[in-house]
């Protein structure tokens, strides 16, 4: 794996069930990762304990916070999008050229396949060459990032849009970035839609490839990470934030069929500029 490239694992209250490390190593990555950690983690000790002091980053969350626009006025930190921005100074700190920022409870790694009849799964074996060719279409593309899809993301088979599709303008959940090319992921909730809405609103190019998939456990089913702060403010101010950072092609709606709750719903032909043929070009 090549020198130059780290994986971030951000954390928060889960040193003893970091499922994202035992699926790194089943799909034979061997370069660099780290666990980053804030410096309000209560359980930091644990952290060190099981992993060592030189896999654990820890970072300044209240300083961090005074840095970018989280969207409210709330002192309620215990969010991610704090550790996503920090990756960029630590990315620096560690000369690095690239980074993956991942969450730390992934299961697997795979990719889905049309065999004629359904989608078939193809589990990851040799991830080194998925994050050099995912290196590599960050460069050609100049995207500020690039994310793999979800395995949400295929409800619907062959006829879901990402699926159809290959490249999405949306990226969420992991993120490949070039250390020099940095942004701020915006808002204290929601920071992922909040970002690529914006940013693609503004003529800035954010990717979901369709060729690599993640899976990981329900959000609000584990202890630690952003399960608390979803648990208490629900999923309609979470989706409220994007509507305040892209009110012109972002609305909260419902969303699911026997059991609903609350989404937020991106209208694409308002959010991102489209391409238009030379043959309007005025001569």
């Amino acid at each position: 794996m090549r020198n130059d490239f780290a994986i971030f694992i951000l954390s928060h209250g889960r040193a003893d069930s970091i499922k994202t490390i035992d699926t790194l190593a089943k799909c034979n990555y061997t370069g660099k990762w780290y666990i980053v950690c804030d410096n309000e983690d209560e359980t930091i000790d644990r952290y060190y304990k099981n992993f060592g002091n030189d896999k654990i980053i820890i970072f300044d969350k209240l300083a961090k916070s005074k840095e970018f626009d989280t969207g409210d006025l709330s002192n309620n930190r215990k969010a991610i999008v704090y550790a996503r921005n920090a990756c960029f100074d630590i990315a620096e700190q560690l000369n690095l050229t690239y980074f993956l920022e991942l969450d730390d409870d992934y299961t697997e790694f795979r990719s889905r396949t049309w065999n004629g009849k359904k989608l078939n799964t193809v589990y990851c074996r040799d991830l080194d060459s998925i994050i050099d060719e995912m290196i590599e279409f960050l460069d050609i593309s100049g995207a500020l990032t690039i994310a793999f899809a979800q395995t949400g993301d295929f409800i619907g088979g062959v006829n879901s849009r990402v699926y159809k599709e290959r490249l999405s303008r949306k990226a969420m959940n992991s993120f490949f970035c070039k250390t020099c090319r940095k942004f701020d992921f915006l808002g204290r909730i929601n920071e992922d839609v909040n970002s690529y809405t914006y940013y693609g609103s503004i003529g800035q190019l954010m990717f979901t490839v369709a060729d690599m998939t993640l899976n990981q456990q329900d959000s609000q089913q584990r202890i630690g990470g952003m399960s608390e702060l979803y648990l208490a403010s629900g999923t309609f101010i979470k989706s409220f934030f994007t509507v305040m950072y892209s009110p012109s092609c972002v609305k909260v709606a419902e969303m699911g069929c026997e059991h609903k709750r609350i989404h937020h719903l991106v209208d694409w032909k308002n959010c991102v500029p489209k391409i238009i043929s030379d043959r309007f070009k005025v001569k």
